[in-house]
């Protein structure tokens, strides 16, 4: 899932940062919010490739990510570590808004500042010169969200700030993207006719979740995206890694899992969501990106020769049915009721009334 990005282990150390005081609140595996970025044109995207099916540009509106609160890229300790974050009111967060005496932590994690293949180096470093706002030789440093700001030397997360600056856990400054697989079908009963909601009247969706090992929340199944990887690769191998144990497989079988995955990949998908993720590794200086792509199975064949086992980052895989009442990791539920909806699949059963959120754990 995190392909090395989210450190598996992380050792606190003492760098050299000023802790500023102010109470914050604990950080937790509970990462809700609502989508963000206003995304109609996809087709015209950087990073949008050919084969996506012409329903992508059938998305809803997002709201800016200002209108959200910015929360989980300012909540404390950061992942992994004792570290504070500076406290950043919500009045103070746009960095339109002067702030004098704004004075966030530095904190770079122990498994980046390793130097591992897939993270840069700090800034400043001899013969690291990356090249912002475009491609990188292989890494991507464009933004779904557009052109961002680099300030002496270091890009400026477009949101506002976090109250931490450095890299966290992230990999590359600036944007760090990934890709979110979503695979859905029809409840069906033992004859194969579609169950219906009693209450909406509505044909029940469900979706391929995986138990997160960092945290223990149920997700969609994901992660980064490698450099020089097209995203619909990206999609199909953190899938096949989390969700069917891929990793674990003999050369024999993953040539026949590779069959099977062609053909679940070419079925009718459209884009959910690209661009910024309110994740709590963001820092001033690094952040998430992600799209999130749904596969639909309409008939359930494609994914009757495959058999769902957890592997890589996931403890747990299963199918689960859509509904509002869904717990979910960060922003999947929402991602999951955009599916619901571009589906005509139930999710409330009410529709008259306004959607309450996930409160309904999933075993």
């Amino acid at each position: 899932m995190a392909r090395g990005f989210l450190a598996r282990t992380v050792t606190v150390v003492s760098l050299t940062v000023t802790l500023t005081a102010g109470a914050a609140r604990s950080s937790s595996c509970h990462y809700f919010y609502p989508l963000f970025q206003a995304a109609r044109n996809l087709a015209c995207s950087p990073f949008s490739e050919g084969w996506f099916h012409s329903d992508a540009a059938k998305m809803s509106n997002y709201k800016d990510p200002k209108e959200n609160g910015h929360n989980k890229a300012r909540t404390s300790p950061y992942p992994g570590s004792k570290v504070e974050r500076s406290k950043v009111p919500n009045d103070k967060m746009d960095w339109l808004i002067e702030w004098e005496d704004y004075s966030p932590v530095g904190y770079t994690a122990p498994s980046v500042l390793a130097g591992p293949n897939w993270a840069d180096p700090e800034i400043g470093t001899k013969n690291f010169a990356p090249k912002f706002n475009e491609k990188d030789g292989q890494v991507q440093r464009k933004s779904q969200n557009g052109l961002y700001k680099v300030e002496n030397g270091r890009p400026r997360n477009p949101v506002g700030r976090t109250g931490i600056v450095g890299q966290g856990l992230l990999g590359r400054w600036g944007p760090n993207h990934a890709a979110d697989p979503l695979i859905t079908r029809w409840k069906r009963d033992s004859r194969g006719n579609k169950i219906v909601h009693a209450a909406s009247g509505k044909n029940i969706l469900q979706f391929i979740a995986i138990k997160r090992k960092d945290c223990g929340e149920w997700a969609i199944p994901g992660g980064m995206v490698d450099p020089g990887e097209k995203l619909s690769a990206a999609l199909k191998r953190e899938f096949s890694e989390e969700a069917l144990n891929s990793l674990q497989k003999t050369e024999a079988e993953k040539e026949e899992l590779e069959k099977q995955l062609n053909r679940l990949f070419s079925q009718d998908h459209f884009v959910v969501y690209k661009g910024y993720v309110d994740d709590p590794r963001n820092t001033d200086n690094a952040w998430m990106e992600t799209e999130a792509v749904n596969y639909h199975d309409e008939t359930g064949e494609a994914m009757d020769n495959l058999h769902l086992e957890a592997g890589d980052d996931a403890g747990k895989v299963k199918w689960i049915d859509i509904s509002e009442k869904l717990k979910l990791y960060a922003s999947h539920a929402d991602f999951v009721r955009l599916v619901a909806e571009q589906r005509g699949a139930h999710w409330r059963e009410d529709p008259g009334l306004p959607s309450r959120g996930g409160d309904q754990s999933i075993n």
